[in-house]
C-alpha cells in the first residue's frame, strides 16, 4: 500500500469519528427540547385540570349560595302565606313556594353532580402532580447527562481535529485536495478496498491491468468507476498472520 494511501485511510477514520461526534452533539439539544416539550404538554394538562377543579368549586359555592337564598325566600313566603286574605293569595304563595323548592332540588342535584366530578378532577390533579414531579427529575437528569456528554464529545472533537491537522500536514496538497473533493461527493466515504477484483464501495470490477498496478502499491490510485481512492491488501497467511503477495 502506498504510504499516502495509508495516511488517507487514517484521515478518513478521524473524519468519520468527528462526524459521528458532531451528529451526537447536534442531536442532544434536540433531544432535550423534545422531552421539555413533552413536559410542557403535561404541565398544560395539569393546569387545565386545576382550572376545571377551580371552576367546579366556584360553581358549587355559587349554587350553595343560591340554595341558601331560596331557603330564605321559602321561609319568607311561608310567613306571608299565613297572612293570606283570600284563597287566590294563598295559592299564589303556594305556587311560588313550589317553584322555589323545585329550583332548590335542581340545585341540590347539580351539587351532587359537581361533587362527583370534583372527586375525579381532584384525583387527576393529584396523580398528575406526582407524575410531573417524577418527570421533572428525569428531565433534569437527562439535561445534566446531556451537558456532560456534550462536554466529553467536544473534548474528543478537539483532540480529533488536532490529530487531523497533524495528519493532513503530512499529505501532499494535491492529495489532500482530492481527498476533500471525494469526501464531499461521496458523503465521507473516500477510500475503498479492492476485494475480489472489485471496488468495495461501488462494486464495479477493476480492469485486470489496473488491478495489477494497484497490487504493486507504489502509487496512489483511484477507482475508475466511482473515483474513490482504492487500495489493495494482500490476504493474510493463516499460519503466521503475515500478508501474502498475490
Amino acid at each position: 500500500m502506498h504510504p499516502d494511501t495509508h495516511l488517507v485511510i487514517q484521515l478518513q477514520s478521524l473524519d468519520q469519528r468527528a462526524a459521528a461526534l458532531e451528529k451526537e452533539v447536534a442531536a442532544l439539544p434536540k433531544h432535550i427540547a423534545a422531552i421539555e416539550k413533552t413536559l410542557e404538554g403535561h404541565l398544560r394538562r395539569l393546569e387545565a385540570d386545576k382550572a376545571a377543579l377551580s371552576a367546579n368549586q366556584k360553581e358549587r359555592k355559587k349554587i350553595e349560595g343560591d340554595i341558601q337564598m331560596n331557603e330564605q325566600k321559602i321561609s319568607k313566603l311561608r310567613d306571608q302565606m299565613l297572612g293570606a286574605k283570600t284563597n287566590e293569595q294563598y295559592r299564589a304563595f303556594q305556587h311560588e313556594i313550589d317553584y322555589a323548592e323545585k329550583e332548590t332540588r335542581k340545585a341540590e342535584d347539580r351539587i351532587l353532580e359537581l361533587m362527583a366530578e370534583s372527586e375525579s378532577l381532584d384525583g387527576n390533579v393529584k396523580t398528575a402532580e406526582a407524575a410531573l414531579r417524577e418527570e421533572k427529575k428525569v428531565v433534569e437528569s437527562e439535561k445534566t447527562g446531556a451537558r456532560e456528554r456534550t462536554a466529553v464529545d467536544q473534548a474528543q472533537l478537539e483532540q480529533i481535529r488536532r490529530e487531523r491537522g497533524d495528519l493532513a500536514a503530512k499529505l501532499p496538497r494535491t492529495t489532500l485536495a482530492a481527498y476533500d473533493r471525494i469526501r464531499k461527493k461521496h458523503h465521507g466515504v473516500v477510500v475503498a478496498e479492492a476485494v475480489g477484483g472489485r471496488c468495495s464501495a461501488c462494486q464495479i470490477t477493476i480492469r485486470p491491468q489496473y488491478f495489477q498496478d494497484l497490487r504493486k502499491g507504489d502509487q496512489m490510485m483511484f477507482c475508475e468507476s466511482c473515483g474513490r481512492i482504492v487500495y489493495y491488501n494482500p490476504p493474510v497467511h493463516a499460519e503466521d498472520g503475515t500478508r501474502v503477495a498475490m
